[in-house]
């Protein structure tokens, strides 16, 4: 399979920042990213149920032409992305895992925090990941319950990010992990609550350079076209494209699955 556009998607407005990334390397590839908010929050759903819509949504995103998918939460590629690969063996998926490794790499006092929903730390591929690249590093796993739904709404995060991101901090983490998308869009105030001398690493320009690098075997479309698409209501979700990008996009709503 050649050609085709790049499917996105996320429980809400998290994997945005995994899109504009992929814009940013991929000026002229054809991209759909969907919103499934009637679902959100991914993170505070059991993992069965993030499964079913990570199978729902993909099938979807391929339905419509996708031929390379990107599932841009990290709750949904711990609990689904291994399966998504046995089900659609045809397709390229690349997902989201928390960047243990290169923080491994950057901590100076060999303790790193990860902060997450509670989803993510209950899949199968946060305990990989740890176990392949964090042997000797200590891992401060924080659940961050309530931070990704306060970003969706556009709601004061303030105390929520001191809350968590001073409790890695003080049980002795120098390099913080951002293990949800969402989590991006407050990267600077989790850097100012850790204070200097903290590492901040967002994975999501690490994550475009695997699409981009999938996009070079396949091929690719040349419209350069973003379709924003939600199973919520759309005017809602025009409305936070603008609030976290800047820039007021149309969005569509779609029905997928039960």
């Amino acid at each position: 399979m050649t050609g085709g556009s790049i499917g996105i998607f996320d429980s809400g407005v998290g994997g945005l920042g995994i899109l504009s990334e992929v814009r940013a390397l991929l000026s002229s590839a054809d991209l759909m990213y969907v919103a499934d908010q009637a679902y959100a929050p991914y993170g505070e759903r059991g993992l069965a149920a993030v499964r079913e819509r990570a199978f729902a949504v993909s099938e979807y995103l391929i339905d419509a032409g996708a031929s390379t998918v990107v599932v841009a939460c990290n709750s949904a590629s711990a609990a689904a992305l291994h399966e998504l690969r046995v089900r659609f063996p045809a397709m390229s998926f690349v997902g989201m895992e928390p960047a243990v490794k290169p923080a491994v790499g950057a901590t100076q006092r060999g303790t790193i925090g990860v902060l997450a929903t509670e989803a993510t730390f209950q899949g199968e591929l946060f305990a990989s990941v740890v176990d392949r690249h964090a042997r000797g590093v200590s891992i401060v796993a924080r659940a961050c319950p309530g931070l990704a739904a306060a970003i969706e709404e556009g709601g004061d995060v303030d105390g929520l990010v001191r809350r968590f991101t001073t409790d890695v901090v003080g049980r002795g983490a120098d390099t913080i992990v951002l293990g949800c998308t969402h989590y991006s869009f407050v990267a600077d105030q989790i850097r100012s609550a850790a204070g200097d001398g903290v590492s901040v690493i967002d994975p999501a320009p690490a994550v475009a350079r695997q699409v981009a690098r999938v996009r070079s075997d396949r091929g690719g479309t040349d419209s350069g076209t973003t379709r924003y698409l939600t199973t919520g209501d759309p005017e809602r979700f025009a409305s936070q494209i603008e609030r976290l990008t800047g820039t007021r996009r149309p969005a569509i709503s779609v029905e997928i699955g039960a």
